[in-house]
């Protein structure tokens, strides 16, 4: 079971009748994280008419917070805090800045220009999957070698380190529900010649068919 995240802290910038909005996202892990990153941004721009903000933690969204911080209510922080939702990431916490231009925008205008905010940052940030995975580690004769790495190769499963010593020492990152698989199949392309150690569950980004700390 995995989830979707971001993978970069971002920043961007429009400008709306006159108003700039700045969009800043931030993968955050705890909610002290969440409130950290949003003092930060208030900080940085302490002269800045509004610093709306939205976050959502836990790999099931159980955490969610948001605040208007002075717009009209339902205009600022609710439309941030969907627009994470609509993109179906957690861990994340998103800072609208704005700085007022003179003219009003009205209340839809509002969460038209606060939506568009954090979905530019969002997007800036680029979301990547996160999945439970585990290293396998993989012991076997160098003859083997040639047949496990022609595989591994098929199954499009990387080989993430390889470590010759008295035998070979491959490891492959591998998502938790691929294990048996890639066990089974080496076991039969080994012949039963090859030995197995799976180390501690966690979870780790995935990138098409590669997983990374």
């Amino acid at each position: 079971m995995g989830y979707f995240t971001i993978k970069d802290e971002a920043i961007e910038e429009f400008e709306e009748k006159k108003s700039i909005f700045i969009g800043h996202a931030k993968r955050v892990h705890t909610e002290e994280e969440a409130k950290e990153f949003v003092n930060k941004i208030k900080n940085k721009h302490k002269t800045a008419t509004h610093n709306v903000y939205a976050y959502i933690i836990g790999e099931n969204m159980g955490i969610q917070r948001y605040s208007d911080d002075g717009e009209p209510q339902g205009t600022a922080g609710i439309p941030v805090l969907e627009v994470i939702k609509k993109n179906e990431v957690t861990d994340i916490a998103v800072v609208v800045t704005r700085y007022f231009g003179g003219i009003l925008l009205g209340a839809g205008g509002l969460v038209r220009a606060y939506s568009k905010g954090a979905a530019l940052a969002i997007s800036k940030a680029g979301i990547v999957e996160k999945v439970e995975g585990l290293p396998l580690n993989i012991k076997l004769d160098y003859d083997l070698l040639g047949k496990v790495q022609y595989v591994c190769a098929q199954n499009l499963w990387h080989i993430e380190n390889t470590d010759y010593t008295d035998k070979v020492n491959l490891t492959i990152l591998t998502e938790i529900d691929k294990v048996e698989e890639i066990k089974n199949t080496i076991t039969e392309c080994t012949s039963g010649k090859s030995e197995f150690k799976e180390d501690e569950k966690r979870y780790y980004f995935k990138l098409g068919n590669r997983l990374y700390e």
